[in-house]
């Protein structure tokens, strides 16, 4: 992702170096910080503390920690129990998104099928794999969710197509284009005129933080609302389509993103607005069925809810909101039903939120009935 910066990723390995660097998304937009993961504590840190976030970035970011954990020692820290515990530190890190567990099957499993001394080798590999993977398939979302977009501007005479999204589902969530802005970026870049807006995402702000970097740093035009503004702007006629990411689909198509997305979900229905969700295979959960009772909840800190963070001056500071006695809640997550989801924007096309439509475009993945 070309910035002012330089071409970033948020999560890279140095092929000279063999080191794993992340940007620490804990202080943009306004200080941009790159870290080094040494050991597999150092990445279940990042995953837990959210230094990297994002469902297809925490699974990738587990891939690598587990790599960090056969290299270290290369021989007792690659043996069979060694691997296991660090693949159970990095499922433990965070309970929600399903790419966290994929990623570290998918790694562990590569590593445990050779010797010891070959682990390192075949960690790395797999995690590279997997990399590489996650960037191809928000590529090829992107290039699914063009022609929605395009076909809105060509039912609106070639006016502004307003879009809204929820939370962080950018290039900072995955590897590069991200789930639900890759189709803006692919519709920007194809010369469409298109606005985004960009939902604050409370507690922790990664719309107003995140997205509205991203976006910047792309030149897409977009306005910062607060989340409850979204009901009012689709009365008025101001979205013409909603796309949010996830951090977990069931394959009956009920999606888990972040807390708010449900209510967008209904208001987009109230008001005829199309509701899009962004994703790759890896976020979906095959073996799930309801979303509601089945997909765990993430609960956070609440000091997250009670503190926010901004520049000050030059310094970035935490200033309390709320009474200091008072108690707070920090649900991360919702689960927006499918009957409120349009379709699907996947790395293999479009589909419906049902299983018999997501089924015809993944008969590999969804296990027999």
């Amino acid at each position: 992702m070309t910035t002012e910066h330089s071409k970033l990723r948020p999560i890279w390995r140095d092929d000279r170096t063999d080191k794993v660097r992340i940007i620490d998304q804990r202080l943009l937009p306004h200080q941009l910080a790159l870290v080094e993961l040494e050991t597999v504590a150092d990445a279940a840190e990042a995953i837990r503390e959210m230094s990297v976030r994002g469902a297809p970035l925490i699974g990738v970011t587990a891939a690598y920690g587990l790599f960090l954990a056969a290299r270290a020692g290369n021989g007792p820290g690659a043996d069979d129990d060694s691997l296991r515990q660090a693949a159970q530190l990095l499922k433990e890190a965070r309970p929600t998104a399903v790419n966290l567990a994929w990623a570290v099957a998918r790694v562990l499993g590569a590593a445990l099928s050779v010797p010891p001394a070959a682990r390192p080798a075949a960690a790395r590999q797999a995690a590279d794999v997997i990399w590489q993977e996650e960037l191809e398939n928000c590529r090829r979302i992107g290039e699914a969710g063009l022609p929605l977009i395009r076909a809105i501007q060509t039912l609106g005479g070639g006016q502004t197509v307003n879009i809204l999204t929820h939370c962080n589902a950018g290039w900072l969530a995955c590897v590069d284009y991200g789930t639900a802005t890759a189709p803006i970026y692919l519709a920007a870049e194809a010369g469409i005129d298109v606005h985004v807006w960009v939902d604050e995402t409370r507690p922790l702000n990664q719309g107003s933080r995140l997205t509205a970097w991203e976006l910047g740093q792309r030149g897409v035009r977009h306005t910062i609302v607060t989340d409850n503004a979204g009901g009012h702007l689709m009365q008025h006629g101001m979205v013409d389509m909603v796309i949010v990411g996830t951090d977990r689909t069931t394959c009956t198509g009920d999606v888990a993103n972040k807390i708010g997305t449900y209510l967008k979900a209904l208001a987009a229905r109230d008001n005829g607005i199309p509701f899009y969700v962004a994703l790759p295979s890896s976020t979906f959960d095959w073996q799930l069925r309801d979303g509601v009772d089945e997909i765990p909840i993430e609960e956070r800190p609440a000091d997250e809810v009670r503190y926010v963070q901004g520049l000050a001056g030059d310094r970035l500071e935490r200033v309390l909101v709320p009474p200091a006695a008072s108690p707070a809640a920090n649900y991360a997550f919702d689960v927006t039903p499918a009957r409120l989801v349009t379709g699907f924007i996947t790395e293999r096309g479009v589909c419906k939120a049902t299983e018999a439509d997501i089924r015809r475009l993944f008969p590999d993945k969804i296990p027999p009935e």
